[in-house]
C-alpha cells in the first residue's frame, strides 16, 4: 500500500464518521489572503506538520462513554503507531476512565515597598479585598472568575497570586488582562504606594516546568486510569504486568536521581502532538508535561495504571483553535464546542497514559530500538 492509499484509508474512516477534513487533507486550500491577526504577526505562510490518526479511544469521562479518533501532528516516526497501540490496549480492556478535577490559571504580580512593614501592611490589606476584586473581574471578562488570592512575602516585596477559573479557554491572555485591571484598581486605593511593581515576576509558573505545577493546579487538573487485562498485555503490548511494573519502578527511581519534576515516561510526546494538531499553546507543554504516572500489578496478572496531570493548559475556544486545520482536528476529536473543554482535557490525559503503557512495554521487552529502526528512519 503506497502513501496515497494509506492516506485515503484513514480519510475514509473519518468520512464514515461524518467528518471530512478538507483543509487537513489538502482538498480545500487555506486562503493566505485572509487575516490571521491575533494569531501571528508578519505572516508569510504555514509550517506544515504531518498529522496522523490514532484510535479509536474508548473514554469513560465526564461526558459519559464516548469514542474518539485522535489527530496527532508530529515529525517523529513511530510516535503515532506507539500511541495507537497503547490506545488499543486500553480500549479493548474496557476503556480509559478520566475526570477533570478543577480549573485554575494564575497570574502573580509583584509589589515592592520601602520596607518590610509596608509590605506586610499591604499584604494584609489586599487579602481583605478579595470580594470586591471578584466583582471587578466581571468588568473585563465574561468568563474569568477570581477563585483565590494568595500572598507570598520576600524581603520588602510581595508576590500576589490571583487564581482564575477560565471557562472553555486556556486562559493565559484572559488572566493577564484581568490581573492588569485588578492591579490598577488596587494601586489607586493602596494604603502604601509600591516603589515598583510588575504584572508578573516568575511566580505564576507560566510556561516553565516547576514544582508548584506539580503540587497545585495550573490550567486543568486531570486524572486518567485504566486496567489492562493480562491477555491484552500479552497480545497487544507483547509484555507482562510484572515486566512493565518493574521498568516503571526503576524509572521512577531514576527520575528522582536526575531531579525530574514528577515521574513519567514521555507524556510530552502525546501532548505536543495533540497541541499542534488542535491549536493549543505549544509552549505550555513546559508545565503541562509535569505529571505523575503509576502502575500496579494485580494478582491475576492484570495491570492498573493512572496518570495525574495537574497543569494541563488547554482550551476549545480562543488561541489557535479557530484556524482551519486546527478547527478540523478539534472536530475530528469531537471537541469542537466550548462545552467540550473538559472532555478534551480528559482525552489528552487518556492518550498520554496510553503512550506511557506502550513505551513501557516496548522498553521492558527490548522492542524500543527496533520499532524506531522500522518506523522512524527513512529508506
Amino acid at each position: 500500500m503506497n502513501a496515497t492509499d494509506i492516506q485515503n484509508k484513514y480519510l475514509e474512516k473519518l468520512r464514515a464518521l461524518d467528518k471530512n477534513p478538507r483543509y487537513i487533507s489538502g482538498e480545500t486550500q487555506i486562503n493566505h489572503n485572509q487575516s490571521f491577526a491575533g494569531n501571528i504577526e508578519n505572516f508569510i505562510g504555514f509550517a506544515q506538520v504531518p498529522i496522523g490518526l490514532a484510535g479509536p479511544l474508548l473514554l469513560k469521562g465526564t461526558a459519559g462513554t464516548t469514542e474518539h479518533m485522535i489527530p496527532m501532528a508530529t515529525t517523529e516516526g513511530a510516535l503515532v503507531a506507539s500511541y495507537n497501540r497503547g490506545i488499543k490496549a486500553g480500549s479493548v480492556s474496557g476503556g480509559f476512565v478520566a475526570r477533570t478535577i478543577s480549573n485554575q490559571v494564575h497570574r502573580s504580580p509583584y509589589f515592592e515597598f520601602d520596607g518590610l512593614q509596608e509590605a506586610i501592611s499591604f499584604g494584609k490589606w489586599i487579602k481583605s479585598l478579595k470580594p470586591s476584586l471578584s466583582d471587578g473581574v466581571r468588568q473585563v471578562s465574561r468568563f474569568a472568575e477570581l477563585l483565590s488570592l494568595e500572598v507570598l512575602h520576600e524581603g520588602n516585596g510581595i508576590h500576589v497570586t490571583f487564581s482564575f477559573e477560565t471557562g472553555a479557554a486556556a486562559g493565559q491572555n484572559m488572566v493577564t488582562i484581568a490581573t492588569d485591571y485588578l492591579v490598577k484598581q488596587v494601586l489607586a486605593k493602596a494604603p502604601h504606594t509600591p516603589t515598583q511593581y510588575f504584572i508578573d515576576a516568575n511566580m505564576s509558573g507560566d510556561k516553565k516546568s516547576n514544582y508548584l505545577a506539580l503540587s497545585r493546579v495550573r490550567g486543568r487538573k486531570v486524572i486518567s486510569e485504566v486496567t489492562l487485562t493480562k491477555s491484552v498485555i500479552q497480545e497487544v503490548l507483547k509484555s507482562s504486568a510484572d515486566n512493565i511494573a518493574k521498568l516503571w519502578q526503576t524509572g521512577t527511581l531514576a527520575a528522582l536521581q536526575t531531579g525530574a519534576v514528577g515521574n513519567q515516561g514521555h507524556i510530552a510526546n502525546a501532548l505536543t502532538a495533540i497541541f499542534i494538531a488542535c491549536g493549543q499553546d505549544i509552549a505550555c507543554i513546559a508545565e503541562a508535561a509535569v505529571g505523575i504516572s503509576r502502575v500496579e500489578t494485580r494478582s491475576n496478572g492484570d495491570l492498573y495504571a493512572s496518570l495525574t496531570l495537574p497543569g494541563l493548559i488547554v482550551g476549545t475556544v480562543g488561541g489557535g483553535t479557530a484556524l482551519p486545520t486546527q478547527k478540523e482536528a478539534l472536530d475530528i476529536i469531537d471537541c469542537g464546542s466550548a462545552e467540550d473543554v473538559n472532555k478534551f482535557a480528559e482525552i489528552c490525559c487518556a492518550v498520554a497514559l496510553a503512550g506511557e503503557l506502550s513505551i513501557g512495554a516496548a522498553i521492558a521487552e527490548g522492542h524500543f530500538a527496533s520499532a524506531h529502526q522500522a518506523l522512524g528512519r527513512k529508506g
